[in-house]
């Protein structure tokens, strides 16, 4: 029997191919970009490569195909130290994402294609049951199929494992997906699809979290970009200013390096509010990198830059 991981994390690898220009081309045009990556990407995959750069023993449930893009998965996690729960099939080819980064403000437009993690479903996730009730806390998010996020949360939520639902990309769910989530982490665009309110400012950030914490949601955890995050309970409302850094190079992972530190934090024992500082840190540094996965900060980075802001 395999390790006991103190996160679990259940979403997509794909194969993330960024190209970064002054904007998108039109339809027609040719342009010429500044700069291309390519490394290992996916939600999930980078949820779990930031849990686990962050101080947590992760391990990562999801499906591969059999070709050079999964080799890059396996590899990429036998690096970070995450252990891989990956059905691996001859049948489908590991996903991809092609990711526009705007190269002087960061911003991105992505368009990702699944793959072989479509096929996720709620029997493959059942299979991994004892991983996710084994773990401190588990993690999903919307780029494989709704049922395998829902039938991963009521593992957990039935063995008293925290859950974590990161709501993206937007897509329909059913309601009986948030009284299984103790944290929800949408941002302004993914709080708006949620509630039909409309994250303009504060105020807004906070009526959405109302909303959230009306459909059953333990705490709304809004991320808010430049802004920072608002961490909303049925107790605290807080925001959290986003991190003081010199130069946004792409926000591509900003998102998965927040909730992968989350996790870790919470899965430390870290008060929960404390844990959003803390990934809050973590996202901020993420965006000072190019890539997704690879941009993720360790946890000596994050716990020198909180000494050093509040110094």
């Amino acid at each position: 029997m395999s390790k006991q991981n103190d996160v679990i994390v259940l979403g997509i690898f794909v194969a993330d191919l960024a190209f970064y220009a002054p904007r998108m081309p039109v339809i027609g045009e040719t342009l010429a970009g500044s700069n291309f990556v390519s490394g290992p990407g996916g939600k999930g995959g980078n949820q779990a490569v930031a849990s686990a750069r962050a101080g947590a023993s992760t391990g990562f449930i999801t499906r591969l195909g059999k070709d050079a893009f999964g080799d890059t998965g396996l590899k990429t996690w036998a690096a970070e130290g995450v252990t891989p729960f990956a059905d691996i099939t001859e049948d489908d080819p590991t996903g991809a994402a092609f990711i526009f980064v705007n190269d002087e403000t960061g911003e991105n437009a992505v368009i990702v294609v699944p793959g072989a993690a479509g096929g996720i479903d709620g029997a493959m996730v059942e299979r991994y049951a004892d991983e996710i009730a084994g773990a401190k806390v588990f993690v999903t998010q919307l780029e494989q199929p709704v049922g395998a996020a829902l039938r991963g949360l009521e593992i957990a939520r039935a063995a008293s494992v925290i859950t974590v639902f990161n709501p993206a990309p937007a897509e329909a769910f059913s309601d009986a997906i948030f009284p299984l989530c103790d944290y929800i982490t949408p941002n302004e665009t993914e709080a708006e699809d949620l509630t039909g309110i409309k994250v303009d400012n504060l105020a807004d950030a906070r009526r959405a979290g109302d909303a959230l914490l009306a459909k059953g949601v333990g705490t709304a955890l809004l991320t808010l970009g430049e802004t920072g995050a608002l961490f909303h309970s049925r107790d605290v409302s807080e925001l959290i200013p986003a991190a003081k850094i010199d130069k946004v190079v792409d926000t591509t992972g900003a998102g998965d390096a927040f909730n992968g530190c989350f996790a870790a934090a919470l899965a430390r024992g870290e008060p929960p509010l404390r844990a959003a500082h803390f990934a809050n840190i973590g996202a901020g540094i993420s965006v000072t990198r190019a890539g997704t996965a690879p941009a993720m900060a360790t946890y000596g980075e994050i716990i020198a830059k909180l000494k050093a802001d509040a110094s």
